[in-house]
């Protein structure tokens, strides 16, 4: 009886195995015709796929010469082609999984019929029968098209005889298409051989720091050994299996002519000899190391950004090499770390680097004096600090810069005067503090600042502002300018990501109940009638956009984007275009070169930036502005030459913010700050410009058109002097100015103007004071001996008659609310 069964089993496997031929070789007709087709076409799709699709890559970021900095990948993997894997490696895992490789058209008909044999008689799965043909097939489903998607790998794991005979077809198809030679290879470089290395090439490297042509017997046989299960003889966890595992290889690789005993004697004796420490490349932008961490990270964002998915750059194979420059970024962290440890609580000291240019800004150097790392109990940080919008408390008066530039595209030169009072209640702008004049609004009141120090004079030419950093005189030219240009002209230069996010810092959140939080900060500082606050820069900034404003200055008025790329290669070594916004000329070529002239005195005499660039002996032709914001919890400064542009920004990363001291010691958080841009900052740019240029010849800045120097014809304040001072308001206010009268004791007839300021050339909306004759000049009085003031009951000469016209600005007894601190010179 049991010999029958046995029988009848052996018949009945015997028609399956007809049946599975038949249906793998002839499409069933018939009612199943359709459903043939469709499976035919399906298993036609797979099969093509094998052979015109590559599995997932590693992807290499490089610095500017080609040397790698950072890996990024899913799978561990180099493709190597049949050539450059050793004959040993070869022979080895055919000896072990295929002996009949080389003799068979991708189904081993013999070893499937006696395997379904044999595991019907045990009544248990104990031999397989796939091909390397069939197992490269099974590896790609599962380790290439559905390596992302659970329930497909199953599927293509699964023990079903649709299954095998779906693979088996395919083994056939490929097998007409290829060589044997290629399956073999495409077999190894999909495999996997644990964790996330995978093919041969991977393997090679990690477990024992060479290349598959270089494999050994004993090598070649423990990567062989591995691949059917690579979690369980993994040589590192389980090194007697793996030994075990490795032996049994080569005992087959000599049963089958692949190695002689004698060669099989001496491999065995081997130890396994693997890596110390089996590794594979750091995966992502922390592998990078603390230096260049910054910069790869920046060079992700970008590629995502410009078209790139994070998938892709993981799967893709591609070459990124990068413009970062190692000396120059070793030299900027060096000085950010130099000035501001490492170790310091709640203070980032952050730099970018750029190369001017009209057809592109490289960015060479990101840095910051925190360590670009996972660990946050040695410094480290994940936030970009110098390339994102990461100083939330500002950049302080370096956005005197863009009211300036505003100033000269409407006509006004760099030798032109403005009003620089030292306090200042403006009548345009809202939103002040308690002390400041109320508009007459419920709950609101006029803006109103001083400068840091009263010795400021009251006028002075725009080069001298831009060196010396008055606050009032800024802010009154944003009144006469309108918030509107000045703050696009922000964008325009270079503060596009900046201007782009919320009063946070972060993108705007169409749901967030305050209003500021929704709207970008282009719209918050132009809502309102504009916020004046605005040329003091108390919001979020970027240190790299910071840079890239001061390259476009230096460049022309060339704006580019800060682009860390200098070339994508696909895994076939071809350039992938990266869809990089193009160069726009942004301001006029003479406005720049004005501008940049405009702002050459900040590092010479009484420059915010002065004392620093003497401590670094800094002689060359340069642009700088320093900035400080009003809470002393941030500090910048930018500068640029003809060869590089660069920002610094010093401020609070921590969860505590204070204000930052740099005064007597090392910089720390304190109670009340005093750190200035011309300090931490300066000294960072100075300290890393002095060593980067050294050995470049010496660049001066362009030469300014008259126009930029002196003004446009279009800004000539018409001369009132000599007139009567109706007529002097009439023709003044006509010509788009405003006016206050002063009194002024003279000898000319009453009522006359016998003064006024500015005189020359103004833009237009700036108050002209007119200096009005009293009509008479009073006698000398009587002083006090003591005081030399005048004696008590005598008028005071200096003081206009009563009842004359005209009152001084700022209205006497209106203290200013606000002070925002301007570097005085040598801080």
């Amino acid at each position: 009886m049991r010999a029958r069964n046995g029988v009848l089993k052996l018949l009945g496997l015997c028609l399956l195995a007809g049946v599975l031929l038949a249906g793998l070789l002839f499409p069933v007709v018939g009612s199943l015709g359709v459903v043939s087709n469709r499976a035919s076409d399906t298993v036609d799709s797979i099969s093509a796929d094998l052979v015109t699709t590559d599995p997932p890559l590693i992807s290499t970021i490089t610095d500017k010469d080609g040397e790698p900095i950072a890996y990024l990948y899913d799978q561990y993997r180099v493709l190597v082609p049949p050539e450059k894997i050793s004959p040993t490696m070869k022979a080895a895992l055919v000896s072990i999984e295929d002996r009949r490789f080389y003799e068979h058209q991708g189904v081993d008909w013999k070893g499937t019929i006696r395997a379904g044999l044999t595991n019907q008689f045990s009544g248990a799965v104990t031999q397989g029968a796939s091909t390397l043909t069939q197992q490269y097939v099974k590896n790609y489903l599962v380790h290439v098209v559905a390596r992302n998607n659970q329930v497909e790998q199953q599927k293509a794991q699964e023990q079903t005889i649709a299954r095998k005979a779906r693979e088996a077809r395919i083994s056939l198809q490929l097998e007409r298409k290829l060589g044997k030679e290629e399956i073999l290879a495409r077999y190894l470089n999909v495999v996997p051989f644990g964790s996330t290395i995978y093919g041969i090439a991977a393997a090679s490297q990690a477990y024992f720091d060479t290349t598959p042509d270089k494999l050994t017997v004993a090598q070649s046989a423990m990567l062989a050994g591995m691949v059917n299960s690579p979690s369980a003889l993994n040589p590192e966890v389980f090194p007697e299996k793996a030994l075990v595992r490795r032996n049994q290889v080569i005992d087959k690789m000599v049963e089958n002519d692949k190695l002689s005993r004698e060669a099989a004697e001496a491999a065995k004796a081997e130890p396994l000899g693997l890596a110390n420490p089996v590794r594979t490349p750091p995966n992502g932008c922390v592998g990078a190391g603390p230096e260049n961490g910054f910069f790869c990270s920046y060079v992700v964002n970008y590629l995502e950004r410009n078209g790139f998915s994070l998938e892709q750059l993981r799967t893709g194979g591609y070459t990124v090499q990068t413009t970062l420059d190692r000396t120059i970024t070793s030299h900027a962290k060096l000085a950010a770390e130099g000035q501001v440890a490492k170790s310091t609580d709640g203070i980032a000291n952050a730099m970018a680097v750029v190369r001017p240019g009209r057809e592109r800004h490289e960015v060479v150097a990101l840095v910051a004096n925190r360590d670009y790392g996972l660990k946050a109990d040695q410094f480290q940080t994940q936030f970009d600090l110098p390339s994102g919008v990461e100083n939330k408390f500002g950049a302080g008066s370096v956005y005197k810069m863009f009211t300036a530039a505003a100033a000269l595209e409407k006509g006004m030169g760099i030798e032109n005067t403005i009003a620089t009072p030292n306090s200042y209640v403006s009548r345009v702008f809202k939103g002040g503090g308690d002390k400041c004049p109320s508009t007459g609004e419920p709950n609101t009141r006029w803006y109103c600042l001083s400068n840091d120090s009263d010795s400021v004079p009251a006028q002075m030419s725009l080069q001298t502002a831009l060196q010396t950093s008055p606050n009032t005189g800024f802010v009154i030219l944003e009144e006469q300018l309108g918030m509107d240009p000045v703050v696009d002209m922000a964008s325009r230069l270079g503060m596009r990501e900046t201007m782009a996010t919320n009063i946070a810092g972060t993108r705007p959140d169409p749901k967030a109940r305050d209003r500021q939080l929704r709207i970008s900060q282009t719209e918050f500082y132009k809502s309102n009638g504009g916020n004046a606050s605005f040329t003091l820069s108390p919001a979020p900034v970027s240190t790299l956009e910071l840079a890239n404003t001061a390259a476009t200055i230096m460049s022309g008025g060339v704006w580019c984007p800060p682009s860390p790329i200098g070339k994508v290669l696909d895994r076939n070594g071809q350039p992938v275009p990266v869809n990089e916004a193009p160069c726009e000329q942004v301001v006029a070529e003479p406005l720049a070169n004005g501008l940049a002239v405009g702002m050459s005195k900040d590092d010479q005499g009484a420059g915010t930036a002065a004392a620093a660039a003497r401590q670094f002996k800094w002689t060359r032709p340069m642009l700088g502005k320093t900035g400080t914001t009003e809470e002393y919890k941030s500090a910048a400064f930018i500068g640029a030459t003809p060869d590089f542009a660069g920002a610094v920004q010093t401020f609070n990363d921590g969860t505590n913010p204070r204000g930052i001291c740099v005064n007597s010691g090392p910089p720390r958080l304190c109670g009340k700050g005093d750190i200035y841009g011309g300090t931490v900052p300066a000294r960072t740019w100075f300290d890393t410009m002095t060593k980067i240029h050294e050995g470049l010849p010496v660049r001066g800045l362009p030469p300014v058109e008259e126009r930029y120097l002196k003004g446009g014809s279009e800004i000539r304040v018409p001369d009132v002097v000599g007139r009567n001072v109706n007529d002097a308001t009439r023709v003044l206010e006509e010509a788009g100015y405003k006016v206050s009268a002063q009194n002024r004791n003279s000898e000319q007839p009453k009522g006359q103007v016998v003064g006024q300021s500015p005189r020359g050339s103004a833009l237009r909306g700036t108050v002209i004071t007119l200096l009005v004759s009293t009509g008479y000049v009073p006698p000398p009085q009587p002083t006090d001996p003591t005081t030399g003031q005048p004696a008590p009951g005598q008028p005071d000469p200096g003081q206009p008659e009563p009842g004359r016209p005209g009152e001084p600005p700022g209205r006497p007894g209106e203290p200013p609310e606000i002070t925002i601190p301007v570097e005085p010179p040598g801080r």
